[in-house]
Protein backbone atom coordinates (compact mmCIF):
# COMPACT_ATOMS: atom_id res chain seq x y z
CA UNK A 1 0.00 0.00 0.00
CA UNK A 2 1.07 3.57 -0.68
CA UNK A 3 2.05 5.50 2.42
CA UNK A 4 3.19 9.07 3.04
CA UNK A 5 4.54 9.93 6.48
CA UNK A 6 5.33 13.52 7.43
CA UNK A 7 7.66 14.68 10.17
CA UNK A 8 9.45 17.80 11.32
CA UNK A 9 6.61 20.03 12.40
CA UNK A 10 6.67 21.99 15.62
CA UNK A 11 6.49 25.40 17.21
CA UNK A 12 8.82 28.22 16.23
CA UNK A 13 9.03 31.95 16.67
CA UNK A 14 8.43 34.30 13.79
CA UNK A 15 11.51 34.60 11.64
CA UNK A 16 12.63 31.09 12.47
CA UNK A 17 13.02 28.01 10.30
CA UNK A 18 11.70 24.47 10.13
CA UNK A 19 12.34 21.56 7.80
CA UNK A 20 9.55 19.14 7.04
CA UNK A 21 10.11 15.65 5.67
CA UNK A 22 7.79 13.23 3.94
CA UNK A 23 8.79 9.61 3.50
CA UNK A 24 7.00 7.84 0.66
CA UNK A 25 6.62 4.10 0.33
CA UNK A 26 4.69 1.61 -1.76
CA UNK A 27 5.07 3.29 -5.11
CA UNK A 28 5.89 1.05 -8.03
CA UNK A 29 7.18 3.90 -10.15
CA UNK A 30 9.72 6.52 -9.05
CA UNK A 31 8.50 9.24 -11.39
CA UNK A 32 5.66 11.13 -9.81
CA UNK A 33 4.91 14.60 -8.59
CA UNK A 34 4.91 15.31 -4.88
CA UNK A 35 4.06 18.40 -2.95
CA UNK A 36 3.23 20.17 0.26
CA UNK A 37 -0.13 21.59 1.14
CA UNK A 38 -1.42 23.30 4.26
CA UNK A 39 -4.67 23.97 6.00
CA UNK A 40 -5.26 26.46 8.76
CA UNK A 41 -8.36 26.29 11.00
CA UNK A 42 -11.40 27.59 9.18
CA UNK A 43 -9.59 27.82 5.86
CA UNK A 44 -9.44 25.66 2.78
CA UNK A 45 -6.45 23.48 2.08
CA UNK A 46 -3.99 25.27 -0.18
CA UNK A 47 -0.93 24.35 -2.19
CA UNK A 48 2.43 25.42 -0.83
CA UNK A 49 4.89 23.90 -3.28
CA UNK A 50 5.20 20.91 -5.58
CA UNK A 51 8.05 19.23 -7.42
CA UNK A 52 7.91 16.79 -10.30
CA UNK A 53 10.31 14.01 -11.17
CA UNK A 54 11.84 16.16 -13.95
CA UNK A 55 12.88 18.74 -11.36
CA UNK A 56 10.20 21.24 -12.21
CA UNK A 57 8.75 23.04 -9.21
CA UNK A 58 6.02 25.48 -8.42
CA UNK A 59 5.32 27.55 -5.31
CA UNK A 60 2.47 29.55 -3.92
CA UNK A 61 3.14 33.28 -4.15
CA UNK A 62 2.87 33.58 -0.38
CA UNK A 63 5.94 31.38 0.18
CA UNK A 64 8.16 32.22 -2.78
CA UNK A 65 11.64 33.19 -1.66
CA UNK A 66 11.09 31.73 1.81
CA UNK A 67 10.26 28.05 1.25
CA UNK A 68 12.21 25.52 -0.79
CA UNK A 69 10.93 22.11 -1.79
CA UNK A 70 13.27 19.28 -2.68
CA UNK A 71 13.15 15.56 -3.24
CA UNK A 72 15.68 12.83 -2.57
CA UNK A 73 14.71 10.17 -5.09
CA UNK A 74 17.10 7.60 -3.60
CA UNK A 75 15.36 7.89 -0.24
CA UNK A 76 11.88 8.51 -1.65
CA UNK A 77 11.69 11.49 0.65
CA UNK A 78 10.29 14.94 0.06
CA UNK A 79 11.47 17.97 2.02
CA UNK A 80 10.19 21.46 2.68
CA UNK A 81 12.69 23.96 4.03
CA UNK A 82 10.78 26.85 5.56
CA UNK A 83 12.65 30.03 6.40
CA UNK A 84 11.53 33.45 7.64
CA UNK A 85 8.39 31.89 9.03
CA UNK A 86 5.41 34.10 9.76
CA UNK A 87 2.40 33.55 12.02
CA UNK A 88 0.29 33.23 8.85
CA UNK A 89 2.29 30.11 8.00
CA UNK A 90 0.76 28.32 10.99
CA UNK A 91 -1.22 25.35 9.73
CA UNK A 92 -1.35 21.61 9.40
CA UNK A 93 1.05 20.72 6.62
CA UNK A 94 0.28 17.74 4.42
CA UNK A 95 2.40 15.82 1.99
CA UNK A 96 0.69 14.66 -1.19
CA UNK A 97 1.69 12.64 -4.21
CA UNK A 98 0.52 11.47 -7.62
CA UNK A 99 -0.75 14.47 -9.47
CA UNK A 100 -3.70 13.61 -11.70
CA UNK A 101 -4.20 17.19 -12.85
CA UNK A 102 -2.19 19.75 -14.79
CA UNK A 103 1.60 19.78 -14.63
CA UNK A 104 2.81 21.16 -11.28
CA UNK A 105 -0.72 21.70 -10.09
CA UNK A 106 -1.09 23.42 -6.71
CA UNK A 107 -4.74 22.42 -6.52
CA UNK A 108 -5.19 19.88 -3.71
CA UNK A 109 -7.96 18.14 -5.66
CA UNK A 110 -5.35 17.08 -8.24
CA UNK A 111 -3.53 14.77 -5.82
CA UNK A 112 -4.44 11.18 -5.16
CA UNK A 113 -2.39 10.25 -2.10
CA UNK A 114 -2.10 12.09 1.20
CA UNK A 115 -0.22 11.87 4.47
CA UNK A 116 -1.70 12.48 7.90
CA UNK A 117 -0.14 15.90 8.33
CA UNK A 118 2.26 17.61 10.68
CA UNK A 119 1.45 20.76 12.65
CA UNK A 120 3.45 23.95 12.24
CA UNK A 121 2.84 26.78 14.69
CA UNK A 122 4.55 30.15 14.34
CA UNK A 123 4.20 32.69 17.13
Amino acid sequence: DVQLVESGGGSVQAGGSLRLSCAASGYTYSSYCMGWFRQAPGKEREGVGVVDSDGGASYADSVKGRFTISKDNAKNTLYLQMNSLKPDDSAMYYCAAWNTGPYLSLDPSSYRDWGQGTQVTVS
